[in-house]
């Protein structure tokens, strides 16, 4: 195609044209330093409105509205009249709608009954299928992919030996938006094949809904456990505290080793209540049971943290934005707790001018911390480009980009969030970067580059 775009195409779906950074240049030096950097993978990963997750459901009367008994209450006391007959036939309708795409569902329902027994007052026995309906009632579907599939970060697999050069088998966060506009995390598994080709398998038709796990006294901290997932893509994170109310968004995952040699998979979210948006810590080993822990100091109170892959100087190493237009550098002896820092990289380019940020935690190639950060420009555009930083002090800037990488183009701009591409998290292996990308706020795709060539274009 003209105009420095290319098309990819996958099982007879147009991928639209992105453009790769050979459009007409201003100058033959930016040409040189830029032309054909990045390499789009035939990689389309949209919203699925048919991957739902059973979630609580708690209807109760308006402000001011004076009732007696709770809407709960309520509606367990009409269940618990219904008639043997009729209680069968609801029951049945209900699993044979729940059973066409969840597993385990009167065991779903039961838990849910436990969930809210203790607030019920009953002064008789519950039978087994009237807990199973009170459950049902008590629960709903929730689409909550359904509006958008974007903004991935992608770690190794726990599996996956970090030094490998060949085949990779790594693991995908998305934000997935549902009904109300509130974000959860998803997940896909998938293979950066030796030839470097990139494969994203395709999700369970199935997803599970997390148990929750409140610690006891004034912990604010909660254990979510997804045993019951048979693979990474079944398990989804949607807002369990008044404090994630609104949205679980833009997950940045790093795989951290400790100073002995031990890993965890850490991964800065920011918590959305509708009114506050403040970062938490998300912590995991296999992605079966994850811990969220909210950060404390002056420092963590913007959007778009990012933690380095290891201790720096025997201190733990975060990237912020804490005056929303630069990047910062913090360090901190201790991980939920952050204060102080400074800046590193301010806006210069008219494609930064609004504001820049990171696209990810830290990379640790020879050269130093390789940063992928966005930029802001004119009519809100949200560009990717990178920086390097110095790799004993991260607080020394070395090199930038002074062009994007990675843009919206003419033809593929158009979603929920018009002229926009932001990466939470990327990938190295043997001198590529596995960049996978959103768009448009809508969408998500996967991009490669060449460390080589992407450090050639920086000055």
């Amino acid at each position: 195609m003209r105009d420095g775009t290319h098309a990819c195409v996958r099982d007879n779906m147009r991928v639209g044209p992105f453009s790769i950074r050979d459009d007409p240049p201003r100058s033959p030096r930016h040409a040189a330093r830029n032309a054909g950097l990045v390499k789009h993978e035939h990689i389309l990963l949209r919203p699925d409105p048919s991957r739902t997750v059973i979630r609580p459901f708690a209807p109760d009367y308006p402000d001011g509205f004076e009732s007696g008994q709770s809407r709960v209450q309520q509606i367990a006391e009409r269940v618990m009249e219904l008639g043997a007959e009729d209680l069968d036939i609801e029951l049945t309708r209900v699993k044979a709608s729940l059973d066409e795409r969840h597993r385990d569902v009167d065991d779903l329902l039961r838990r849910r009954f436990c969930e809210v027994a203790a607030s019920l007052m009953i002064d008789r026995t519950v039978a087994d299928d009237q807990q199973r309906l009170i459950g049902a009632y008590l629960s709903e579907e929730y689409a909550f992919e359904a509006a958008a599939l974007f903004n991935p970060s992608v770690v190794l697999d726990p599996g996956q030996a970090p030094e490998a050069l060949g085949t990779v088998r790594f693991i995908m966060s998305l934000r997935g938006i549902g009904e109300g506009h509130i974000s959860s995390v998803t997940f896909r598994t998938g293979l950066w094949l030796a030839s470097g080709e990139v494969v994203v398998d395709t999700p369970s038709e199935t997803a599970i809904p997390p148990v929750i796990q409140l610690p006891e006294g004034a912990d604010d901290s909660v254990t979510l456990c997804c045993d019951g997932s048979r693979d990474v893509s079944e398990t989804v994170l949607f807002p369990v505290l008044a404090r994630h109310r609104q949205g679980i968004e833009d997950l940045r995952l790093v795989r951290f080793s400790e100073d002995d040699g031990s890993t965890l998979y850490n991964g800065i979210f920011t918590a959305f209540d509708g009114a506050q948006a403040r970062p938490e810590l998300l912590t995991t080993g296999d992605f079966r049971s994850f811990e969220m822990r909210p950060l404390s100091g002056a420092a963590a109170r913007a959007k778009g943290m990012a933690l380095f892959p290891r201790r720096v100087g025997g201190r733990f190493a975060m990237l912020g934005r804490q005056d929303s237009e630069s990047i910062w550098v913090h360090q901190s002896d201790r991980l939920l707790n952050w204060e102080g820092g400074g800046k590193v990289l301010q806006p210069r380019y008219p494609w930064e001018f609004v504001q820049l940020g990171n696209c990810g935690s830290p990379i640790e190639i020879e050269e130093g911390w390789l940063v992928i950060t966005h930029g802001v420009g004119a009519v809100r555009n949200y560009c990717i480009g990178a920086c390097l930083l110095d790799r004993s002090d991260p607080t020394k800037l070395l090199a930038r980009t002074e062009r994007p990488v990675l843009e919206p183009s003419v033809s593929e701009r158009d979603g929920y969030v018009p002229n926009v591409v932001y990466s939470c998290g990327s990938l190295v292996r043997d001198r590529m970067l596995l960049l996978p990308f959103g768009v448009a706020d809508n969408f998500a795709t996967v991009a490669t580059v060449s460390i080589d060539s992407l450090l050639a274009s920086m000055g």
